[in-house]
């Protein structure tokens, strides 16, 4: 097992990480005891009862929580304390803090890793049900582990960055048009209102389903086959796509081109819309005249 700490002659411990705190009203989805006169609430240090700590550790523990900042009546917070890399992978230490009145358990939480700018350096669900009942006004260090399949940069910093809570997005009411960043900035405003007309005429897929439409269809000079499709999330979460293999087909139902496709995480929110373009190279291109008066394109077995 990694150390707490790394050992630092002469050094007292210190708060690697910022802090992050929300309502808990948007965590634990019930409503909240009404509020002390108290505006601010100190946290006392509280181990999980399966932890053996020596005692440095425990007095680093107690030193690091009596740095943390007071917090406002029913709040929940991470609080970083440090980051240890071990291979691939990193431990990220941190205090969950708890204001309320009463003691609390958590269920299946996604939290995000941040860094000083807010920049999504990875994302994980983790079982914090496994941290136990955490007791009124108490902090509780525990540890999350996030592996090189969580990340989405190798640019940890020591300092500055954040664990926090992922809270839900909205789904919209409507099924709307989602665009990622690089294609909001990218696109016309002639370009983008007509995805959106594309999108509100074809209106939403079936509840809970996941569908592909294609949108547009060439091959370039060099062979390569530029795909663009409507990926269509009819459900009220989140997907999260990482790989997603295609088969294109034309009008005449021949095999175009298949391959697989590595998104690094690519989100579609609830209820809306996402364009992406996958560009099939020459290898991958089977039929060197497609008709694309007609086509589409799926992945395969589906």
């Amino acid at each position: 097992m990694l150390p707490f700490f790394k050992k630092n002659d002469g050094e007292k411990p210190k708060l690697e990480g910022a802090e992050s705190a929300v309502s808990s009203e948007d965590i634990l989805s019930e409503e909240v005891m009404e509020a002390s006169d108290e505006t601010d609430v100190e946290t006392e240090l509280s181990l999980h009862p399966a932890w053996t700590l020596t005692k440095e550790d425990i007095y680093s523990f107690q030193f690091l929580n009596n740095e943390c900042p007071p917090l406002k009546p029913n709040q929940l917070s991470l609080s970083g304390i440090n980051i240890i890399q071990d291979g691939d992978d990193y431990r990220v230490t941190a205090f969950v803090r708890n204001s309320l009145e009463k003691a609390i358990s958590l269920g299946d939480t996604t939290l995000v890793l941040l860094n000083e700018n807010d920049k999504v350096l990875g994302r994980r669900v983790f079982q914090l049900a496994e941290l136990g009942e955490i007791p009124a006004r108490s902090s509780r260090p525990w540890n999350f582990y996030f592996t090189k399949k969580d990340l989405l940069s190798t640019n940890i910093p020591a300092e500055g960055w954040k664990l926090a809570f992922l809270l839900e997005t909205p789904v919209p009411e409507k099924h709307t048009l989602d665009l990622e960043d690089s294609w909001e900035k990218a696109l016309s405003s002639a370009n983008k209102k007509q995805l959106k007309k594309i999108v509100e005429d074809l209106g939403a897929p079936k509840e809970g389903e996941v569908n592909f439409i294609g949108l547009q269809a060439k091959v370039a000079t060099e062979g390569e086959l530029q795909i663009t499709l409507l990926i269509r999330n009819g459900s009220k979460k989140e997907v999260q796509l990482e790989e997603l293999p295609l088969v294109v087909e034309d009008a005449a139902g021949d095999i175009v081109a298949s391959g697989g496709f590595k998104l690094d995480n690519l989100k579609v929110k609830g209820n809306t819309t996402k364009p992406w373009t996958f560009i099939f190279p020459k290898e991958q291109v089977t039929k060197a005249t497609p008709d694309f008066s007609r086509w589409k394109a799926y992945p395969p077995n589906k």
